[in-house]
């Protein structure tokens, strides 16, 4: 049965051996693993974490990013690890193999990855009927499913339409990814004319499905994008943003790596995806849910972005450098500090260190 303290010395242990294995076969190894390891029920969470958002109970705001478990496997094991909610995907509509190994890249001095995958993933129709049982047994967790289009498509909206169709019947709540870098020319659907399009014909395939629809951005933005994002997204009545995907930019690196090319994430994307979550709290007013994304590490990470504006925070490279217990032990610790500082809740302290 999974028990932090026993799989925290685990992976200590584990830890030299993984990081001597290439980082994409590492990552299939612990999909495997999270597959077949025995693991009791989820961590009872403090109730100073239960937060609702978009009209979804979530028993803790900390949960898993998508790129973690890309088709679907193991979202119930990810909520017994200690995390709130799991988002699963990229999934697009047809299978495809993503971009040429090798394609992950740790950067150890950094603590950072840099990965240029393209949505690898086996496809809609193979996740559906797994992620059908499997919300059975996510308890109070949220399913989060994060669809895409394909590299090779002529018509990527009808991709997205279809991602809808196949996928919102599954999840708690529904993400439109138009923010990777490592699929050529996504972004550009970003662009205000392309995202009211995109959007305004995801919400119709929605039909009558329940389940909100979050929008996923980059952090490489301008001002006036960000404008844009906030004022078609409030028009097509989107639930949520999340804030933010991977940076092709480049902070001060130190890792031999650093020179790779895709998206990079991890502790330099820290100050980059903070000022974004700041700017779109600026442009919405805090008139629409977002979720900080980017760097996240620790508790203290995690209420810096609450208090920044973010409702929930998601992680995934924090978790390779940390183990599999951080999401519990972050818990944890934040319930501790939301105390500490007077809060009753994690609704009281969204955006409490910006809306003055």
């Amino acid at each position: 049965m999974f028990k932090c303290h026993s799989a925290a010395m685990l992976y200590n242990l584990a830890k030299p051996f993984i990081f001597k294995l290439e980082a994409e076969r590492a990552h299939g190894l612990t999909i495997a693993g999270l597959k077949t390891l025995p693991m009791g029920p989820a961590p009872k969470a403090d109730p100073v974490l239960a937060t609702t958002v978009a009209g979804l109970d979530f028993p803790n705001p900390i949960g898993m990013a998508p790129g973690f478990d890309k088709n679907g496997e193991v979202p119930d094991a990810l909520i017994r690890m200690g995390f709130g909610f799991a988002e699963v995907g990229t999934l697009t509509p047809r299978a495809q193999a993503g971009n040429p190994k090798p394609r992950i890249f740790r950067l150890v001095e950094d603590k950072a990855v840099i990965n240029r995958l393209g949505f690898n993933n086996r496809g809609q129709d193979d996740a559906m009927s797994r992620l059908e049982r499997m919300r059975g047994r996510m308890g109070k967790g949220v399913l989060g499913i994060n669809i895409g289009a394909n590299k090779d498509s002529d018509d990527r909206i009808a991709d997205y339409v279809t991602g809808a169709k196949n996928m919102a019947p599954l999840a708690d709540y529904l993400t439109v990814n138009i923010s990777s870098p490592n699929t050529p020319g996504l972004r550009a659907l970003q662009d205000k004319g392309a995202l009211a399009e995109l959007l305004a014909a995801v919400m119709q395939a929605m039909g009558t499905s329940k389940a909100p629809v979050f929008l996923k951005v980059a952090p490489d933005l301008e001002p006036a994008d960000i404008d844009d994002i906030v004022e078609v997204a409030t028009e097509q009545k989107i639930a949520a943003l999340i804030i933010s995907n991977t940076t092709i930019t480049r902070p001060d690196l130190r890792s031999a790596n650093q020179s790779e090319t895709g998206g990079l994430s991890g502790a330099p994307l820290k100050d980059l995806a903070l000022q974004r979550l700041k700017d779109f709290r600026k442009a919405s007013g805090g008139r629409i849910p977002l979720i900080g994304v980017g760097g996240i590490a620790t508790a203290e990470d995690a209420l810096e972005r609450i208090r920044a504006g973010a409702c929930l925070v998601q992680l995934y490279s924090a978790m390779i450098y940390e183990g599999p217990t951080i999401a519990a032990s972050m818990a944890r610790q934040l319930a501790k500090l939301l105390k500490a500082e007077g809060f009753t809740s994690i609704a009281e302290a969204v955006g409490s260190s910006v809306d003055k």
